[in-house]
């Protein structure tokens, strides 16, 4: 059976929630979310993988994350009528005003109380500086000198 358009909807909301619970800091309604299994793969942040609502609820509790969690570019892909794939963007700013881009890619699932996450992958979104960039191509910064006029 095909995603209806109410799945969709349902779906995006789903992601959505997301900010707007772990923000007002609603850890207990993590539930309505993420299945009770779930697993959250924090492996591009080093932190390998938390599994379960437990596991994530503690991690966020002290953690200094962002105070604001913002999602955009939500694109759903269905994979068979109980489970879809779901990659979006997130933006995350900091109390200091700086901020951080992440993409998330979720797989979710619909059981008898609706639509919820059950594998989350965040991937930071970097842009190499100029170390990393003449890394890539075998150099060190120390190979080059530079001099000004």
């Amino acid at each position: 059976m095909a995603l209806t358009h109410q799945d969709r909807i349902d779906i995006t909301d789903l992601v959505n929630g997301h900010g707007h619970l772990v923000d007002g800091g609603e850890l207990d309604r993590l539930d309505e979310l993420f299945t009770p299994d779930v697993t959250y793969d924090l492996h591009d942040f080093g932190r390998g993988e938390l599994v379960g609502i437990a596991a994530l609820r503690a991690a966020v509790e002290g953690a200094a994350g962002p105070v604001g969690h913002h999602v955009t570019n939500i694109v759903i892909t269905e994979v068979d009528g109980a489970s879809a794939a779901v990659r979006s963007k997130g933006i995350g700013v900091n109390a200091d005003g700086t901020a951080g881009s992440v993409t998330y890619q979720d797989t979710v699932t619909h059981g008898p109380d609706g639509w919820r996450i059950i594998h989350r992958k965040v991937i930071g979104r970097r842009k190499p500086g100029p170390r990393e960039v003449l890394e890539r191509f075998g150099y060190s910064i120390s190979d080059f000198s530079i001099s000004i006029l």
